[in-house]
């Protein structure tokens, strides 16, 4: 059986967003699932020294620019949200949790219902009730879940995964592992695809 695709995403990453749209018709193509994984930018720009796009000088117009430019390229539904970047953490944890107590698909359609809702909804996902109401339209019980994402088995769970992530050199989002092949941007999926193509030949 081939290896899945390793997604590792931001939810506050427009690029992120963009690729959640596509990546598992991407990896579907090849015969391949897809596990999705959320991580913390904040904790990976210490660890590599970076920053938001838009807070570096020059790009930071640029990137706001490409944003939307993207989205318009490619039929994706974008409004660059009021309060940008913004913490993920609860949104994060939320997500680790459902998928250990509802399952990856649960999990992965609550990925989308977040995503949908910072970037195309105008909904401050930053904001914990924000984040509960999208997991209770997916029948996800809000009181658990609020519960939930406190627990220490939680907190270190996701800690346990940006720690492995950046151990494994992934340093933004979207950042996909195929077969340890790493591949950083949504602006890849071409050359995901070439790789896979030639890697079949």
């Amino acid at each position: 059986m081939k290896a899945p695709f390793e997604f590792y995403f931001d939810f506050s990453s427009p690029y992120g967003y963009f690729a959640s749209t596509q990546i598992d018709a991407l990896a579907s193509e090849f015969g391949r699932e897809t596990l999705w994984r959320p991580i913390l930018l904040g904790a990976i720009f210490k660890t590599a020294g970076s920053a938001p796009l838009t807070d570096m000088p020059l790009k930071g117009a640029y990137s706001l620019h490409d944003f939307s430019r993207t989205a318009s390229l490619f039929d994706i539904a974008y409004h660059h949200p009021e309060r940008f970047p913004i913490s993920t953490v609860s949104a994060a944890r939320a997500m680790w949790w459902i998928e250990q107590h509802a399952g990856a698909p649960k999990a992965k359609e609550f990925a989308h219902g977040i995503y949908h809702a910072y970037f195309a909804g105008r909904q401050d996902i930053g904001d914990l009730a924000t984040v509960v109401a999208q997991a209770e339209q997916i029948g996800i019980d809000g009181g658990q879940l609020t519960q939930g994402i406190e627990q220490k088995e939680v907190k270190d769970g996701l800690r346990s995964q940006v720690e492995t992530a950046i151990g494994r050199g992934v340093f933004g989002s979207p950042f996909i592992l195929i077969d340890d092949e790493p591949f950083w941007g949504f602006d890849r999926f071409d050359y995901i695809r070439k790789w896979l193509q030639r890697a079949t030949t």
